[in-house]
């Protein structure tokens, strides 16, 4: 009896005993760990960009543009404007690295001038509109009611006229310079991206978090700048990164149509846009403008998509078992 009493003490009263369970392996342990190390969200964004070998190219490639956009005309024994009838229509040579054109101009010093305006018109140009679009779409969306109904309706009078002559009455009244068309470029583009922010902010307006920052008293600027915009910034980047581009060819067809940067102020579009008018008996005026356009928007596209993937947050946990599981493979094969 004696010992029927100890074995029914030594059992809890849920009826299990300490001989029921067992100890947790290292594998098990493991398994509730946090799956990455808690990171602040900008400085994890920096640290993914230099970790990408991509983005370290296209940055690397757009530093060395804005640098010899800024330097070369400025160091330059050639002024961009300086003709010289007698060195006209010239080949690449040594003196002339670019060759030269059809009044002695110097194409070395007038393409990377020509870089540094399409670099501030494309940058300018593509930023003004988001902000603009980013303003509007904010506002639509997270008021709502009639509020959203009158700006949608007046953008979707807008946007049904082309954008293309909105800038031609830009220019015409404005004259064509780096100004005139960074306004012509910011009245007709800012239309989309206020219907894409006012979409993203329906989208996110009544999530979790957004109430939750509600509940605790945040303001609507507040919940967008700190609540919702860093959820959107990659499509954004990207969205951004590709309309730097589109800027640049929009100031070519202006300078196509004889509205884009007048003379003797140059840029990549109107240097491309005088070589096609002799692409068969000076093909260098035409190639040297264009090979940097290319080298630009192959950079800008790259370093978006690389952007992207460092803005959203829901890869960070992928990158660092990625990071892990090849820490472990070198051990492996080390051992």
């Amino acid at each position: 009896m004696e010992r029927i009493n100890e074995k029914e003490d030594s059992r809890w009263e849920d009826g299990l005993a300490p001989e029921d369970f067992e100890a947790v392996g290292d594998a098990e342990r493991d398994s509730e760990a946090l799956v990455r190390p808690s990171s602040r969200y900008w400085p994890e964004v920096g640290r993914r960009l230099i970790r990408s070998r991509m983005a370290v190219l296209c940055i690397s490639v757009l530093a060395a543009v804005i640098l010899l956009a800024v330097l070369v005309p400025v160091f330059s024994p050639y002024s961009y404007d300086m003709t010289s009838l007698t060195e006209a229509k010239q080949t690449p040579s040594l003196r002339h690295l670019f060759g030269t054109d059809s009044v002695g101009r110097d194409m070395f010093t007038r393409v990377w001038m020509g870089a540094r305006t399409s670099l501030v018109i494309g940058f300018l140009g593509a930023l003004l509109p988001y902000l603009i679009g980013m303003a509007v779409g904010a506002v639509s969306g997270w008021a709502g009611g009639r509020v959203d109904m009158v700006i949608m309706r007046i953008v979707d009078i807008m946007i049904c006229i082309p954008s293309m002559i909105y800038m031609i009455l830009v220019l015409v009244v404005l004259g064509g310079s780096p100004s005139s068309l960074i306004i012509a470029l910011a009245v007709s583009g800012w239309m989309g991206s206020a219907r894409s922010f006012r979409g993203r902010i329906l989208q996110f307006k009544n999530r979790e978090f957004v109430l939750a920052a509600r509940t605790l008293g945040a303001g609507p600027a507040r919940i967008i700048l700190h609540h919702i915009l860093p959820n959107i910034l990659g499509n954004m980047a990207v969205g951004l990164c590709s309309s730097i581009p589109g800027a640049i060819f929009a100031e070519a067809g202006m300078s196509y149509i004889g509205l884009g940067i007048s003379p003797p102020m140059t840029s990549l579009g109107q240097l491309s846009s005088d070589g096609v008018q002799v692409f068969m008996t000076e093909f260098h005026r035409f190639l040297y403008p264009s090979l940097v356009i290319c080298i630009i928007i192959f950079a800008l596209y790259m370093f978006g998509n690389c952007l992207r993937d460092a803005l959203d947050p829901r890869l960070k946990d992928e990158d660092h078992l990625a990071r892990i599981y090849r820490k472990q493979r070198k051990r492996g094969k080390s051992a």
